[in-house]
């Protein structure tokens, strides 16, 4: 069981390129609040990151950083270079489409690539969610691939060809895994208390792998814990402590994220759904569904579906 790969699956998360930044001389941009997350690759030049309630960070050649919750923040050539208000239109309107972002004048000297990572609102169990409001990662990193990774993009903005918006979104969900990998190596002690944090600790993790295999299966702290050999107490202590949550109610908001996204995404009964996550009983299924979500499943189910087809423009 690859916790990481089910979880960032199931919640969902998924990349997209954004602007390619193109900048020389003094030049600065305001980023405004996003849905998702943000993410930048430093392909060449330099950049200063300007996040608020943190010190400006200068961004090298080879660095990623990544900004879970997608806050308003500002990139420029210098910490002190002023912000232009027409320049943050177009930086929106190149972030929305993925197009290049020119910035300064002049023979281009730095090169960022921009992009967000959406995840499914009918998701709680979110590993983005958890993490700090910034994850930097030096490109003096050791191994991982991630700076690798950079290059190849760096190759196919400098050069591109069919498909390279394609190339792109790949690259952006690699790079992500990649960096949480690189972040999870080299800075342990920043990882306490994220969904990461759970890797570290090799009786929780075999405990959610357990739980994220057999969701159906009448999952108690008690059988739980002979499962992993482990005492009761032992494994309720260390599954706060790793997760802020007791095994039970991970076990429930997990069931309910399974049932959330097959609500939404199948025609499959509420009986169904109910037996596939543990509950022999619809009316126990939906009154810890309604707990979760504030809606019975069937209400849940007509909701989100209505606001999908808003989105979409169907009657």
């Amino acid at each position: 069981m690859d916790l990481l790969a089910e979880t960032l699956a199931l919640g969902g998360v998924r990349g997209t390129a954004g602007a390619r930044i193109e900048a020389s001389g003094p030049w600065g941009v305001l980023w405004h609040g996003i849905a998702g997350a943000a993410f930048y690759a430093v392909t060449c030049g330099t950049a200063w990151l300007d996040l608020p309630g943190h010190p400006p960070r200068q961004l090298m050649p080879g660095d990623v950083v990544l900004l879970p919750n997608g806050p308003e923040h500002t990139l420029r050539s210098a910490p002190d270079v002023a912000i232009i208000p027409n320049v943050c239109t177009a930086a929106e309107k190149a972030r929305s489409c993925g197009g290049v972002l020119r910035l300064g004048a002049g023979e281009v000297e730095t090169h960022v690539l921009g992009a967000s990572y959406d995840y499914d609102p009918a998701v709680s169990t979110q590993v983005l969610a958890t993490l700090p409001e910034l994850v930097h990662i030096r490109a003096n990193h050791v191994g991982g691939g991630l700076d690798d990774t950079v290059r190849l993009l760096s190759r196919e903005l400098a050069s591109p060809q069919i498909a390279t918006e394609f190339v792109l979104n790949r690259l952006v969900d690699i790079l992500l895994v990649q960096l949480l990998r690189a972040w999870r190596t080299e800075k342990p002690d920043e990882t306490r208390g994220t969904w990461l944090g759970v890797l570290g600790d090799p009786v929780i993790s075999v405990a959610l792998a357990k739980i994220h295999e057999a969701p159906a299966k009448p999952w108690t702290t008690e059988l739980l814990a002979a499962e992993l050999a482990t005492s009761r107490s032992t494994l309720t202590r260390r599954f706060r402590e790793t997760t802020g949550r007791t095994p039970g109610d991970y076990l429930t908001r997990w069931r309910m994220d399974l049932a959330a996204v097959r609500l939404r995404d199948t025609d499959d009964t509420v009986d169904t759904i109910a037996r596939s996550v543990g509950y022999t009983s619809v009316y126990a299924f939906s009154r810890a569904f309604r707990r979760a979500r504030r809606q019975a499943p069937g209400q849940y189910r007509s909701s989100i579906r209505g606001r999908s087809r808003e989105k979409l423009g169907v009657p």
